[in-house]
């Protein structure tokens, strides 16, 4: 039950990634993030009082950094959905696992020094190196050149998740609901959007393209209910890398939809980003037990 529940949030996470590709040909990427924190922060007040969950917090300055660095990855990712065909968009944001495996090797390295000979971290060593192998294979030989800075923004919404993901796992250590968790981001979401709404202007609400709104951040939402009960209630590793099922999900989007060509070398590109994912997960999983839901 707990990997259907995964497969399902990946399911909404890939669907929404398809409602962004249209509206973005309305609403520029400050307001797409705008409208998805608005919708969330809505729905996350009516959750929190019904469980009975406060709001307040006594670890501010962590959400604000959690918010900070979420916000840009969610920024990016959406930038690169509206830039890139579907599936290359999610693989690189999916890369945060490989991201995080380079944290944790340049910090053991640096932890340790000359008392951890760099064989004992080969596992990790090659995980990185086969992650950002991947991408050289999907990204040089598909990517036309108008799709170059996409591709930068993706690279970057992945290394910004990574970030994310770290602070969320830092605000459960120190005992905080992820529902709280999940409504400062969704706060952060809303005022950076409108940051950003002021520089770069905003679009008027015409029906019916205003309607796409509504569907990103529900089923962002619930994509991220659907995750969090799987990692409460499953094991850990089969649920985590049965994430990277959305790839495919969103692969299967991007042709049927969009029409969007991949070549041989960049599925097999994809699918070494998938293998590194995979195997970033499990050496995550040794250092960060028992580890919360990523958010997208």
């Amino acid at each position: 039950m707990q990997a259907l529940w995964m497969l399902l949030a990946s399911l909404f996470f890939a669907t929404m990634g398809v409602c962004i590709k249209f509206a973005a040909a309305h609403f520029n990427s400050f307001e797409i993030v705008f409208y998805r924190g608005l919708v969330g922060m809505a729905f996350l007040v009516g959750m929190t009082r019904m469980q009975g969950v406060s709001l307040r917090t006594s670890l501010p300055m962590m959400h604000v950094w959690r918010s900070i660095v979420g916000t840009i990855s969610l920024t990016a990712w959406f930038f690169a959905i509206a830039a890139l065909p579907l599936a290359t968009a999610m693989t690189l944001n999916y890369m945060s696992s490989v991201w995080i495996a380079t944290f944790l090797l340049g910090g053991a390295l640096l932890m340790q020094g000359r008392n951890a000979p760099i064989r004992q971290q080969g596992p990790l060593f090659l995980t990185v190196l086969a992650g950002f192998a991947g991408v050289a294979m999907m990204l040089r030989p598909t990517l036309a050149d108008h799709q170059v800075m996409g591709a930068l923004v993706g690279l970057l919404s992945g290394i910004f998740a990574a970030f994310a993901y770290l602070q969320v796992a830092a605000l459960s250590r120190a005992g905080e609901p992820e529902s709280r968790t999940v409504f400062y981001f969704s706060v952060g979401a809303v005022l950076a959007g409108a940051l950003g709404m002021l520089f770069v202007g905003v679009s008027p609400l015409h029906w019916p393209s205003a309607l796409w709104l509504l569907p990103i951040g529900l089923l962002a939402l619930f994509g991220q209910l659907c995750m969090t009960r799987a990692y409460s209630r499953g094991a850990t590793m089969v649920v985590a890398n049965l994430q990277y099922s959305g790839i495919v999900i969103a692969g299967i989007y991007g042709m049927v939809i969009f029409g969007d060509q991949l070549s041989l070398i960049g599925w097999l590109g994809m699918g070494l980003i998938i293998v590194s994912g995979i195997t970033a997960t499990v050496l995550r999983t040794r250092a960060v037990p028992n580890a919360p839901a990523e958010d997208h």
